[in-house]
């Protein structure tokens, strides 16, 4: 959940490149953040509360060459400076921080305290500094051992329990970081070197990066980059890749946030997906046909767009195709066997939950698909089928474009799969120029505005939706919760009346998404019923009933219609959280890439 950041190098003041390259890691966590840099045979660090603000003002940093930096999302341990990262080894030799969960990290504390190390902070990362000042033994006799600093940085490292991932500076000039779990890509260029846990944070600088591996750790000293095996020690030969991101700018380009902008981007993340190898995706095809079972599989807003990508596959394509959280597969693992294929789509290619899955799946002999927007990733790393949404970089915490090109992905392929390429192609063009358009039309976002200042006021807001539309009242539902902190509950609509019909009163709102389908008239059914009981409905659709109290027109998509529809779902839930005077593009208590199970 957390962001890591190194740099070292002989050219660039290494506070400011820290600075941001965490600045484009926030979306990994807001609680708190620190830098620090090494200077003159000393280590300087600064730390913070809350979100990356203005470098002038926070950091206060000799000029430096080498250095790390670390932004957090808390897990163990309160928000507070003293807890914010780096944490000082106890003779200042060297900071270190961490991404990820030490599991077994009481019992670790408990036998260190007996052995008379003391602790400053609450965070399970300072047990990994004293496990490695332990091995160390720097104060006594642990020099006249031989024992180096990557020795006992492999020695405490092997002792975790969990997904983990650290990275540490040395007084002298040297960055050491090791992984296992949660992600690591280090970009070498000409005399420096950038170690991160996402390539997007360093792309602007180098063309060439290595992604570390589960079980291998860098050591980074004078420009040059020295990887080997935690366990045996042993040093291994890398080859570099090449950094393929078209287009990463971190800049609103006018919006007032992130979310309206990336909301503004998904015509182009649908014309992205057109432009794709089509080769690949028809031998991909092939696979699903050819598969014993197949398993979708995600957790959040990618667990709702893997159902959707399910639905489409037994709609258009009758496969038998059965949509899984990651966090809740337990029964389904049991299941798995050689000849499955499971699909997984994922913005970052690093949700801990889903790799769990996948590890345990691949093991048996299931065939992997993923379809992720960070290049390097784990995910991506280990599987059969690699697809990649080439969607630019998503900042907002609450994806919305990256689920729109997830959706329209699986809509593609399932298409693909049943013999309708042609019809599919010609659908999503049409789908992504409609979309532009409404987009465009200012009185489409003063309708949706002005509906969303109404909503604020509501203490419970209701969604429904049937058949290609259910998951986007979901994902609708997702999307009010993150950005307003208010509750909001999806319904299936042919299911309003065997529980949730209890629940309808005198004024309060339900949504309902509607499409040209074949599931319209049941839904209508389901207005009339909540209308009778004093709700006031809101309607989604390329058509006006009499039932709706408000309307929002969406243009007519035919069976792509639930790709058009949520994108009014998004701009409500944009509106509310800014009349709510919410953080649009960082929500409370949540992370985008969420490496911790």
């Amino acid at each position: 959940m957390c962001g890591i950041f190194g740099y070292v190098g002989k050219q660039r003041d290494a506070a400011n490149i820290i600075f941001g390259g965490l600045k484009r890691l926030e979306y990994r966590g807001y609680d708190s953040w620190g830098v620090a840099v090494v200077d003159g045979g000393q280590i300087h660090a600064s730390k913070q509360i809350g979100a990356i603000g203005d470098i002038g003002k926070k950091l206060e940093l000799p000029e430096s060459f080498i250095g790390i930096g670390h932004t957090r999302w808390a897990t163990h341990g309160g928000i507070t400076q003293t807890n914010a990262h780096p944490h000082f080894s106890s003779d200042k030799s060297f900071v270190l921080a961490q991404n990820g969960i030490v599991e077994n990290f009481a019992e670790l504390k408990k036998s260190l305290i007996e052995n008379g190390m003391v602790f400053e902070t609450e965070t399970d990362t300072e047990v990994i500094v004293r496990l490695i000042e332990k091995e160390l033994n720097a104060e006594r006799s642990g020099r006249e051992r031989g024992i180096t600093l990557k020795d006992a940085v492999r020695a405490a490292f092997l002792k975790l329990d969990g997904r983990n991932t650290i990275i540490l500076a040395t007084k002298d000039g040297e960055v050491i970081a090791a992984r296992n779990g949660s992600p690591l890509v280090v970009g070498v260029g000409e005399d420096e070197v950038y170690l991160s846990s996402d390539t997007l944070s360093f792309a602007p600088y180098v063309e060439q990066m290595l992604v570390v591996e589960n079980g291998q750790m860098v050591a980074c000293k004078d420009g040059k980059v020295e990887l080997f095996d935690i366990k045996s020690g042993k040093q291994i030969n890398y080859v570099l890749e090449k950094i393929d991101i078209e287009d990463n700018r971190i800049d609103k380009e006018g919006y007032a946030h992130f979310m309206l902008k990336e909301i503004n981007e998904s015509p182009y993340v649908i014309r992205q997906l057109l432009s794709e190898n089509f080769d690949t995706l028809s031998d991909f095809a092939k696979a699903i046909k050819g598969a014993k079972s197949v398993y979708t599989l995600g957790c959040g807003t990618a667990g709702i767009a893997a159902a959707q990508i399910a639905f489409y596959l037994r709609e258009f394509a009758g496969v038998e195709a059965v949509s899984l959280i990651g966090g809740d597969s337990l029964e389904y693992v049991k299941l798995f066997e050689v000849g499955d294929l499971i699909i997984a789509p994922s913005q970052s290619g690093e949700t801990a939950d889903v790799l769990e899955v996948l590890e345990i799946a691949k093991k048996k002999g299931v065939k992997i698909a993923t379809l992720v927007n960070m290049q390097g990733s784990t995910m991506t790393r280990m599987s059969d089928f690699k697809f990649m949404n080439n969607a630019g970089p998503e900042v907002c915490v609450m994806s919305t474009k990256v689920f729109v090109s997830q959706i329209a992905w699986g809509y593609l392929v399932a298409k693909i799969v049943g013999g309708k390429q042609k019809e599919a192609v010609k659908s999503l063009q049409m789908l992504a120029l409609k979309m532009e358009k409404y987009l465009e039309d200012e009185n489409n976002m003063m309708v949706v505005e002005m509906l969303a200042k109404k909503l604020v006021g509501a203490k419970d807001i209701f969604l429904l939706g049937k058949y290609q539309n259910f998951n986007i009242v979901k994902e609708g539902m997702v999307k009010i919760i993150e950005g307003t902190y208010k509750h909001a509950h999806a319904i299936p609509a042919g299911d309003l009346k065997h529980y949730a019909i209890t629940l309808m009163e005198k004024g309060v709102p339900v949504i309902f998404a509607l499409s040209n389908d074949e599931a319209k008239s049941g839904v209508v059914n389901a207005i009339s019923e909540v209308r009778a009981r004093g709700a006031e409905v809101i309607g989604i659709a390329p058509f006006e009933l009499e039932g709706f109290d408000y309307f929002l027109p969406v243009p007519d998509c035919l069976d792509a219609g639930a790709v058009m529809n949520v994108v009014p779902l998004q701009l409500l839930a944009y509106f509310m959280t800014v009349e709510l005077g919410n953080n649009v593009d960082k929500p409370r208590n949540i992370a985008k890439s969420v490496t911790v199970k």
